[in-house]
């Protein structure tokens, strides 16, 4: 079978041209693309390790998962980099106990989701429109992009998208009322 522009010598001479010059295109704009990407994520606190920085700004914050009704366990060491080659990220935790320490060299708009994103907290599996989070006991509007304070208390309270909530429902037949 012969492929459209191959017949002909100076036709397939042609395409072979344009199909070098296109690929010569392609990777230029991606070795650019992935070049300047690597340079604006230097300075990005969600992206780069702390391992070597002075990282001067501070803060602690507790955070308490409810999913599908069940106090969830956060893990120690996320993104710790206690481990030997493992990098420090700016949110981690030492225990389980919900403890989250933020680092970075400057104030930051920290927020919650922050912390999930970093973590590959599950949220696509979660049904948002049922789920929230509180700040010190209190609903936030906010949802997972409340900003994170020194010292306060964070509580999500998610719902998964598969949860079935007729199980916690009471199933036993009604009594009729005697006549």
């Amino acid at each position: 079978m012969k492929y459209p522009g191959m017949g002909d010598p100076f036709k397939r001479k042609k395409t072979l041209r344009f199909l070098a010059i296109t690929a010569i295109i392609a990777i230029s704009v991606g070795v650019t693309s992935s070049v300047l990407q690597g340079q604006f994520s230097q300075n990005d606190p969600l992206k780069v390790c702390i391992n070597d920085r002075d990282t001067p700004y501070k803060m602690k914050i507790s955070l308490e998962l409810i999913i599908d009704g069940l106090p969830t366990e956060i893990p120690a060491n996320i993104n710790a980099g206690l481990n030997e080659g493992e990098c420090k990220r700016t949110m981690y935790t030492l225990t389980d106990d919900g403890t989250i320490y933020v680092e970075w060299e400057e104030e930051y708009d920290w927020q919650i989701g922050h912390f999930l994103w970093m973590w590959d907290f599950p949220l696509r599996d979660m049904d948002q429109d049922k789920s929230t989070f509180y700040v010190n006991d209190k609903e936030s509007s906010q949802f997972i992009n409340t900003p994170l304070q020194d010292g306060y208390h964070y509580k999500g309270v998610f719902t998964t998208k598969d949860y079935d909530s007729s199980k916690d429902k009471d199933f036993l037949p009604e009594l009729k009322p005697e006549n």
